[in-house]
């Protein structure tokens, strides 16, 4: 059985940073391409970044330079550094698992999802 679960979330001021973590667990980590998409209050679930197996990276053009994907193959981890937050970054942030390792920024890309967590930025 496949497990993502998410931590790091919470409540920071605008110009802070946090780093979510996303723990795989029932899947054979190193092959997954990992992912991240949030979800803000009646809008549709959007692509933040990607990371491949090989560390093949993507990222949305608007948060190129803010925010940061990376993986450790040994923990099963993939994390996401998030700096220089702005309100509009609020959202519920999902971790996403994929075998399809051509990374496509959209939500049905993803195999197995995370439960997500809650990341507030007040101003």
């Amino acid at each position: 059985q496949v497990q993502l679960v998410e931590s790091g979330g919470g409540l920071v001021q605008a110009g802070g940073s946090l780093r979510l973590s996303c723990a795989a667990s029932g899947l054979t980590f190193s092959r997954y391409a990992m992912g991240w998409f949030r979800q803000a209050p009646g809008k549709n679930r959007e692509f933040v970044a990607a990371i491949t197996g090989i560390s093949s990276i993507h990222y949305i053009d608007s948060l190129k330079g803010r925010f940061t994907i990376s993986r450790d193959n040994a923990k099963n981890t993939v994390y996401l550094q998030m700096n220089s937050l702005k309100p509009e970054d609020t959202a519920v942030y999902y971790c996403a698992a994929s075998n399809d390792v051509v990374v496509r920024t959209i939500p049905a890309w993803a195999d197995y999802w995370g439960q997500g967590t809650q990341v507030t930025v007040s101003s």
